[in-house]
């Protein structure tokens, strides 16, 4: 899959959704289209679960949140 931002994989995942509920496409751009949506499903969480590994890093501390070295 090519480099793309999260809000640009949402975006093209949304828009993939709004085309399968029209119910205007054949069996096989349907096919095509929920595979297209599920690598984008894919790549999202993904990156979902980067930004959470990056947030576990940090530590709460009595004065507030502390970034940890890596």
């Amino acid at each position: 899959m090519a480099a793309k931002s999260f809000e640009q994989a949402m975006e093209q995942l949304e828009h993939i959704v709004e085309q399968m509920e029209q119910g205007e496409l054949s069996l096989e751009e349907t096919l095509a289209k929920f595979e297209e949506g599920m690598e984008l499903s894919r790549f999202c969480l993904e990156k979902l679960n980067q930004a959470e590994q990056k947030l576990k890093k940090l530590v709460k501390t009595e004065d507030g949140f502390q970034l940890e070295t890596m």
